[in-house]
């Protein structure tokens, strides 16, 4: 698992390929994300085909301000250089006849739900 600031997200992001990979943005100071914080470290370990990253939002403001991130913990995901979208949740939606409203889960989510994490880990790889 990497922590970085922008120009090396993006070169992580290129290096990825076609991979997952996952963001944590967290913080220092926050409770949650010292909750979630080893947890996401296991699963860096577990998922060896998923690429690992977190973010400090303290440490790279202007990161955080690209990202748009609001609240911490924050996770999003990423394929091909590029954020995983609603839009290409809803192309592979069509492509692959759908799996009805659970396939509208967004790609970004707030807080320290391991489970949800993990489920969004296995439903993207």
């Amino acid at each position: 698992m990497l922590s970085m600031v922008q120009d090396e997200l993006n070169e992580f992001l290129k290096s990825a390929g076609s991979r997952l990979v996952v963001v944590e943005f967290s913080a220092k100071w926050c409770g949650p994300c010292k909750t979630v914080g080893p947890i996401f470290q296991a699963m860096s370990l577990k998922y060896q085909n998923v690429m690992f990253a977190n973010v400090d939002v303290d440490s790279s403001k202007e990161l955080t301000q690209l990202c748009q991130i609001r609240a911490v913990p924050t996770f999003q995901m990423f394929k091909h250089s590029q954020k995983v979208s609603l839009f290409s949740r809803l192309k592979r939606t069509l492509c692959c006849l759908g799996s009805g409203m659970e396939a509208w889960k967004i790609f970004e989510f707030h807080g320290a739900d391991v489970n949800k994490l993990e489920s969004k880990i296995q439903e993207l790889m």
